[in-house]
């Protein structure tokens, strides 16, 4: 049971890596196409919109295909579209190389994540989801800091490039070691896994997310940059400042997974709230390097935790339909990335990067005021029948 869970943890990494490493490129990427950084921002804008319009779509549609072939088929268009975005000569072949492997990424993480929890059973499905949301913390751990240093040493082409082969290595490993995995549970019809949109508190859950996810994601996008211009790091110290960032995040990443199948909804509060705190200290304390070590920790941890929480919190608000109400989460993320790299674009432009985290902080807070909001509402009708 662990070692398809690793497989699908190893492929997510190279899928999640793949949507996060603009992070630590944007500035050299931007000065190379002869944009600005939030310009270049837009980027990550497009690849999440793009997840959020299509996502529950394609994963309705494709629930009905064996996993084993659709996992190695998603990663071996993720290889084609890294390849062209390392020759990509300006924005807009970029934005189709960041198009192509948008498309992809709520149909493998959704799937992945249903058959984790399939293996595991519903009662450790927190665990099983921290087992595959792993690749994903990886992905800021080793992923996009590594991409940053490749950059640095070579050029931002050589991280996509590097992005290719790696893509092209998991479709190989998943090939040769993933058991073929078909649900046996009859699977829903379109209708049916739309229908859970008319529960209120499953709509409550993805606009938490949105919410989440914007504030997360109008400082995070812009981290890198963040580094250069405030904390005055070079690109090399860039490269292992976002590693130790993500480094930090396994710790949430486990924290998270523990938890989160007591009572998901109290565990993304108790998150949230101090990442907000995080949030607003990160500027204030760049004067000290230990305080900006801490404050970054905490941003790390919390923001971790939460990758795995809010993607179990939405699952279980739908459990007649977890597959579809993994790709709601995924689609209501996405969208809180794509508005918060806007947001976070439109703070450097209008008042500078040192209110990023202020900013963020502001969103987040508000995501804790929904969350509260839905806690006092109580579980939906579907949850609160006795098993």
């Amino acid at each position: 049971m662990l070692l398809p869970l690793l497989l699908l943890s190893a492929a997510g990494f190279t899928v999640l890596t793949t949507e996060f490493i603009l992070v630590g490129l944007l500035p050299p990427l931007a000065r190379d196409l002869g944009v600005s950084v939030s310009q270049a921002g837009l980027l990550v804008t497009l690849f999440a919109f793009a997840v959020a319009a299509s996502g529950p779509f394609l994963t309705a549609y494709f629930s009905r295909f064996e996993r084993k072939r659709l996992f190695i088929v998603v990663l071996l268009l993720f290889a084609v579209s890294n390849a062209i975005a390392a020759m990509a000569p300006s924005l807009g072949v970029m934005a189709l190389a960041r198009l192509i492997p948008a498309l992809g990424v709520p149909v493998f993480w959704a799937l992945a994540s249903e058959t984790a929890v399939d293996l595991a059973g519903q009662e450790r499905a927190g665990r099983a989801i921290s087992v595959i949301s792993f690749g994903v913390i990886c992905a800021t751990v080793i992923g996009v800091p590594t991409g940053t240093l490749i950059a640095d040493a070579f050029g931002w082409r050589a991280a996509f490039v590097a992005l290719a082969i790696a893509s092209l290595a998991k479709a190989a490993m998943l090939f040769a070691f993933l058991p073929d995995h078909r649900n046996d549970k009859p699977q829903p019809r379109l209708r049916e896994q739309f229908r859970v949109l008319r529960d209120p508190r499953v709509g409550g859950h993805v606009l938490l997310s949105v919410i989440l996810f914007t504030g997360m994601f109008t400082a995070y996008t812009y981290l890198a940059d963040l580094f250069e211009r405030l904390a005055g790091f070079d690109g090399q110290v860039v490269g292992w400042a976002l590693m130790a960032f993500g480094a930090v995040g396994l710790i949430g990443n486990s924290l998270g997974g523990r938890y989160v199948d007591r009572h998901p909804l109290a565990v993304s509060l108790l998150f949230s709230a101090p990442m907000a705190l995080g949030l607003v200290l990160v500027v204030p304390s760049i004067q000290s390097l230990p305080l900006f070590a801490a404050t970054l920790a905490l941003w790390g941890v919390t923001q971790a935790a939460l990758f795995p929480v809010s993607h179990v919190r939405v699952m279980k608000s739908a459990p007649e339909a977890p597959a579809f109400a993994a790709s709601l989460n995924i689609s209501g993320a996405n969208l809180g990335i794509g508005v918060g790299a806007i947001v976070g674009g439109r703070v450097i432009d209008a008042i500078g990067v040192g209110a990023l985290g202020y900013a963020a902080a502001a969103i987040v807070g508000l995501s804790v005021l929904v969350g509260v909001g839905l806690l006092a509402a109580g579980p939906s009708p579907v949850q609160a029948e006795p098993a």
